[in-house]
């Protein structure tokens, strides 16, 4: 180190965020770091002109009146607003962004220096309150809504810009965020503040072009001239700056309320400035509605019917969008009971009518009729589209009947239509024989119906066809239970990024409508203001995590959403202070007033509604059971998931096939589900189990029952259940080799004690010795079952796990160390068998004792499982 060149020392001194340690390893180390060209290559280096005298000033004790010449002549950037801010704040004025000491470190004597190089630069220096540069440009954003004559001069901003060098000083500077507004209200400015070493960020781009658009406080002649001479003076001036579709989809719904913004946006349309066509936007836009709550809302009307009419589509996701917007409109006044004929109802229908003809949407179909019922969104009043259908469109009785057929077999595989399957078969009881025939035939599911274990991929984006989860985001779909576009729910596709409503932003995988609401968590429309903490005070916390994004080099036109431009803009400027930008996320949440969730505000699980009305142990509960199981779902079903008081009896029944499909899938089980077995439900193979023989035969059995004949193991009287425990079932089949003989335990014994005489006594002694070894005899309950199953499924994921790590292995090169992820099911299986097995031990030993062996398995001939003890080691003798 001794030997190393001063040029070398110094690149070293550049890369160390505090050199004060190094410097005192030498006293030659030591004399170069007092070199004040040393020092002012430091600050140079290390934070670029821009920023270098704001960090420089930070270090009082290494400025000296020869390092602030040096840092001058070689191209440091001082601006008279930085000079401003630098005497406001060593003289104890207020510098609302500036918290610790900075300048005050500096010696009176180079701070001095500092004021008189700046007066020979820029000459007389404001120094009142509110006359700094940044101020100026503050009250022009202020005014930025109001005509052009109440704004700021032209020729006052280009002085300051131009002739006192202004441009934000450090990252920590409010203007660093409000700068590029005021290229947006002043696109003429740009040339100077690049001269002056301002560079227009990408991520700028949104923030700017939204204030271009915005609606003006008070309308004025001409506004429609000066967004489109903005506009093409900033995209010609910078390449990089050009409207997104984002911003675009933005003005578009406020095309009723601010006409100016959105006539300049055709405008620029027509002329060809933008880098897509607006009517693929407004199509696009359109479509977004049929999976949003804000398809039925009031305020969205005006919206949807003057894009529409503009840009009239022949899409059928945009016709079923423009009808049901009609029909969902207002239905407050119609009758909640099906099949009934009221003035209001007539109106309704003769108003929608009215509607759909001058839209140029006629004539309705029956298919627009039950795109509009299936849809997710649908009122409960629903009445008036039925209606619609019967006196419009003439279909009759039979084309009704036919109609609400496919509608209930259609919400079946949407899961928040339980109030309208509820309100359908509540008015035609016929539909419920519709719905459990269609439920048996068509929607049960085996293993075959899986994907292939080898296939991790398929298995991670398997989903089942009923008892999707559409509020909570899962890993293998579309997240918040997205749907395709006409609003029935979809397949995801694994290419697909997981992006929430809008496409703003990463899914966060809510519970709660205040978080999911927000469709724009990561959407980083403008740079986020800087921080109002502390100015650090020494170099040893760097802030290029602050510095402007890199530019990627691709062109990204921008994500459509339903944001509106004003609610952007607003969102923008009241987003709080974060000193790093990740930290923006935090507070980007708000209320659903935009109705922008994918799920009605007041809606019933089908699942739910199915176990209502078939019962816990039902064919159709057990297939609902069992997709609702394979998309981890399973608290649809599961009444008491949440409760404090557990009662397994009033449960649908859990079985091992569940647990094998997840095997299948690598997904763990729900803990609902856990939770059963430990509270003592019965073991069931499958739901054929326990299946009654009525609900077989209702429905056709050959449909339910497999064409192997399993007896289900079930306690007999004398055997110690756990509390909580359903009763046994009395209905007990025999098995292959007939009746199995009773317990010796509780076989009649013929007594020879003589009554009255003294060997009674010593019978009743007998009796209490044969009860207590009755009492301590090994028996096997449910939760000693479940454990036995559930123990030789987690053996089959062990060899498969252990084969896939020799494929693997195998399939590496030598010397290679592979890491074999463990699958959700394997890990979560290991864990909850623990804590069974400890729920097993706690029970046996409360009804026991604490001397009763740890397992207790009873080894019968109907167990489908047997285990074997593990054999001794043996020592073999070699012969002399």
């Amino acid at each position: 180190m001794e030997r190393l060149c001063g040029e070398i020392i110094q690149i070293i001194l550049n890369y160390l965020d505090d050199p004060t340690h190094f410097r005192l390893v030498s006293r030659r180390y030591y004399a170069i770091t007092q070199d004040p060209y040393v020092r002012s290559s430091y600050f140079l280096a290390r934070y670029g002109r821009t920023q270098a005298f704001y960090y420089a000033l930070n270090r009082g004790k290494l400025m000296n009146e020869e390092v602030i010449d040096i840092m001058i002549s070689s191209g440091a950037h001082l601006s008279r607003y930085l000079a401003q801010c630098a005497i406001h704040h060593y003289f104890r004025a207020q510098v609302h962004f500036i918290k610790s000491r900075w300048v005050r470190s500096v010696p009176l004597p180079v701070f001095t220096h500092f004021m008189m190089v700046a007066s020979r630069m820029y000459g007389d220096i404001p120094t009142g309150k509110g006359d700094d540069d940044g101020a100026i440009f503050s009250a022009l954003l202020k005014t930025s809504r109001l005509p052009t004559e109440s704004r700021g001069k032209w020729e006052t901003l280009k002085e300051v810009v131009e002739k006192y060098k202004f441009i934000p000083f450090c990252m920590k500077d409010p203007m660093m965020s409000q700068f590029p507004l005021v290229l947006a209200v002043e696109p003429r400015l740009l040339p100077y503040a690049r001269a002056n070493g301002f560079v227009m960020d990408g991520k700028y781009r949104n923030f700017v072009f939204r204030k271009m658009f915005e609606k003006p406080a008070v309308q004025f002649d001409g506004r429609v001239d000066e967004v489109v001479k903005n506009v093409r003076e900033l995209t010609s001036l910078d390449p990089n700056m050009f409207v997104t579709r984002t911003v675009a989809a933005e003005v578009c719904m406020e095309a009723h309320i601010n006409e100016p913004g959105y006539t300049a946006l055709k405008i620029l349309d027509k002329e060809g400035m933008l880098r897509f066509s607006l009517a693929l936007v407004v199509e696009e836009l359109l479509k977004t509605f049929i999976n949003t709550r804000s398809i039925g809302m009031p305020q969205t009307q005006p919206v949807l019917r003057k894009l529409y009419e503009d840009f009239p589509s022949g899409d059928t996701t945009v016709r079923t969008v423009m009808i049901s917007s009609i029909f969902f409109a207002d239905t407050s006044h119609l009758p909640v009971i099906l099949n009934a004929t009221t003035v209001h109802l007539l109106d309704y229908v003769n108003n929608c009518n009215e509607k759909v003809k001058e839209l140029g949407l006629a004539p309705v179909t029956r298919k627009d009729l039950f795109e509009m019922l299936v849809n997710k969104f649908t009122p409960e009043k629903f009445t008036g589209i039925l209606e619609y259908g019967e006196s419009v469109l003439c279909l009759g009785a039979q084309g009704m009947k036919e109609l609400k057929k496919d509608v209930v077999i259609a919400c079946l595989e949407i899961g928040c239509k339980g109030k309208m399957l509820k309100q359908l078969v509540e008015a035609d009881s016929s539909l419920r024989d519709v719905i459990e025939t269609h439920v048996v035939q068509n929607l049960r599911l085996n293993l075959d119906d899986l994907p292939l274990p080898e296939d991790e991929e398929a298995c991670q984006h398997y989903e089942a066809r009923l008892c999707r989860d559409f509020v909570a985001c899962r890993r293998y779909r579309y997240p918040l239970g997205a749907a395709d576009d006409r609003g029935r729910p979809g397949v995801a596709d694994p290419n697909q990024p997981v992006l929430l409503e809008g496409g703003n932003g990463p899914a966060l995988g809510a519970n709660a409508d205040q978080i999911m609401a927000d469709g724009n968590v990561a959407h980083h429309m403008g740079p986020t203001p800087p921080a109002e903490d502390d100015v650090m005070e020494s170099d040893e916390e760097s802030d290029e995590e602050d510095g402007p994004d890199a530019e990627d080099g691709a062109e990204e036109l921008g994500q459509i959403g339903q944001d509106t431009l004003t609610a952007m803009i607003r969102k923008d400027e009241l987003a709080p202070a974060a000193r790093r930008r990740r930290f923006y996320d935090m507070f980007a949440t708000y209320t659903d007033h935009m109705g922008k969730l994918t799920y009605p505000a007041e809606y019933m699980q089908v699942g739910r509604w199915v176990q209502n009305v078939f019962g816990s142990q039902h064919p159709v509960t057990a297939i609902f059971m069992l997709h609702a199981v394979v998309n981890e779902n399973a608290h649809i079903l599961q009444n008491s998931l949440y409760s404090d008081q557990l009662i397994p009896s009033g449960r649908i029944p859990v079985t091992l096939k569940h647990f094998k499909m997840l095997a299948r899938l690598g997904r763990p089980p729900n803990l609902a589900l856990v939770d059963d077995i430990e509270a003592g439900i019965e073991f069931y193979f499958d739901e054929d189990d326990y299946l009654v023989d009525e609900g077989k035969n209702a429905v056709g059995s050959s449909n339910l029952s497999h064409t192997r004949n399993r007896t289900v193991k079930v306690e007999t009287e004398g055997t110690p259940r756990p509390s909580g425990s359903p009763e046994a079932s009395s209905s007990q089949e025999k098995g292959p080799r007939g009746r199995k003989r009773p317990r010796r335990s509780t076989a009649m014994v013929k007594s020879y004690v003589i009554p009255g005489s003294d060997d009674e006594s010593i019978a009743e002694g007998r009796n209490d010795i044969e009860n207590e070894f009755a009492k301590k005899r090994r028996c096997e309950t449910n939760l000693q079952r479940w454990i036995k199953h559930l123990s030789v499924l987690l053996k089959e994921e062990q060899k498969k796990y252990k084969e896939k790590k020799k494929r693997e292995q195998a399939a590496a090169e030598p010397g290679a160390k592979i890491r074999v992820l463990k699958s959700e099911f394997f890990k979560s299986l290991s864990t909850n068998l623990s804590r069974l097995r400890k729920a097993d031990r706690e029970k046996r030993q409360q009804l026991y004792g604490m001397d009763v062996p740890s397992e207790d398995y009873s080894e019968g001939e109907e167990d489908e499982y047997q285990y074997r003890t593990t054999r001794s080691k043996r020592y073999k003798v070699q012969q002399n």
